[in-house]
């Protein structure tokens, strides 16, 4: 999983505000924003109850978006490792990066893309070797093992950083 590609996989990074467009991947041409592509924004500053009130944001976007109440046992699971994920990338950022500032979840019809930003200098990584017997220290590697790819943007010139991490949307 790469921890610093600039261009994720499924090309669902956001855009400067009121760029409109994307990078068509591999051509460098411009093509209008997906009309599919459906982004949510919540700002946790100053949030209390971050966590839970990240994963309800989550969970207000999924039965929006028609993946919950899931029909079948696979969207249910699809649906929890949304919010499982969610869970993990906020919960590091308030251990790690003092705190998130914002969370963002976009859905398109195969992928769906949560992002945290938060003012750290740190680098995410899944602790090696993995002890799955200790406590703690499994947040990354628990995205790692639910998500298609993960990363970490960053913009030069600014501090801080977005972890990213995409999930296959339910068939």
């Amino acid at each position: 999983m790469s921890t610093t590609r600039q261009h994720p996989p499924g090309d669902l990074g956001r855009e400067p505000q009121g760029a409109g467009v994307d990078a068509d991947a591999g051509t460098g041409a411009a093509s209008p924003e997906p009309a599919e592509r459906q982004w949510r924004t919540l700002s946790l500053r100053g949030v209390a109850g971050i966590v839970p009130t990240a994963r309800d944001f989550a969970r207000q976007a999924l039965h929006e978006w028609g993946w919950l109440p899931a029909a079948s046992a696979d969207g249910r699971a699809a649906a929890e490792d949304v919010l499982l994920v969610v869970s993990e990338l906020v919960t590091n950022a308030c251990l790690h990066a003092e705190g998130p500032e914002e969370m963002r979840i976009a859905c398109t019809a195969k992928v769906l893309r949560v992002e945290v930003v938060d003012a750290g200098a740190g680098q995410p990584a899944p602790r090696t070797p993995h002890r799955a017997g200790r406590p703690g220290g499994h947040g990354m590697f628990i995205v790692q093992r639910l998500c298609l790819d993960w990363g970490v943007l960053r913009v030069p010139g600014r501090s801080g950083k977005t972890v990213w991490a995409e999930l296959a949307a339910p068939a």
